[in-house]
């Protein structure tokens, strides 16, 4: 479970991390007067509308952490950016950011110590080493859960100069905001790799070992041969049947 679930949830934190869908919105800017400039755009793209009439575009606005995307909806018109302005200097951003880069470093390294401690090729895995792995997979989802609570909790405050207005001023129609389906994939991969570095952290336990006649205070180990009464033992053993 925890082999599985903690490269999963890696992958998934990790496409979130680099696709810019976050947070998305929509807005309707009307295009009016000859001398619009989404009006010349549009009639350079094949888009022309009549003179004197009121169309309308809806636009797609879409922030990740590290990329911002807009796009005029039924049509091939797509620019995407990396993240500049208020929103790149927003400390929950930056926070953002931070823990997501630091849970995608330490879950690939608490992978790689599980892959060591587990020791499938072998009999007897790496208790510790696997355990150690296993919580540095917790500590990741727990970094990229907190990531994603803040992100969450202030989506709609995010890289605003004034909270109270939004974005909405005399240049930019109004941006209502919602969760994108990025937040999705980090929310899903984070869970995954808390409950496989769980299942790694929890799972491996001491093996009962019998205990050599001479020495009964000694575990012996069957991987371990240092105790003649059990090792020389016979492996087949013979019943006295009496009718």
């Amino acid at each position: 479970m925890g082999i599985v679930f903690a490269p999963l949830g890696l992958v998934l934190v990790f496409t979130a991390a680099i696709t810019p869908q976050w947070r998305e919105g929509q807005a309707r800017l009307g295009m009016t007067g000859p001398g619009s400039l989404l009006r010349s755009g549009a009639k350079g793209h094949g888009m022309g509308v009549r003179s004197g009439s009121a169309e309308t575009l809806l636009l797609l606005r879409s922030d990740g952490l590290w990329e911002s995307c807009l796009q005029v909806e039924h049509s091939e018109l797509k620019q995407c950016w990396p993240v500049a302005g208020p929103y790149q200097r927003d400390p929950r951003v930056r926070l953002a950011q931070g823990l997501v880069l630091t849970s995608l470093f330490l879950c690939g390294t608490g992978i790689v110590l599980a892959c060591i401690g587990v020791r499938c090729w072998t009999d007897l895995p790496l208790r510790g080493v696997a355990a150690t792995g296993g919580l540095l997979v917790v500590m990741a989802g727990l970094l990229s859960l907190t990531a994603l609570g803040v992100y969450t909790h202030n989506l709609r405050r995010l890289g605003m100069v004034d909270p109270s207005q939004g974005i909405n001023n005399h240049r930019f129609p109004h941006l209502s905001l919602r969760p994108a389906g990025s937040l999705y994939f980090g929310w899903l991969g984070s869970c995954l790799q808390v409950l496989g570095g769980s299942a790694l952290l929890f799972s491996f336990k001491r093996p009962k070992c019998p205990t050599c006649p001479s020495c009964p205070e000694l575990p012996v180990c069957p991987a371990c041969r240092s105790c003649p009464e059990i090792t020389n033992k016979p492996d087949t053993d013979v019943y006295e049947v009496t009718c």
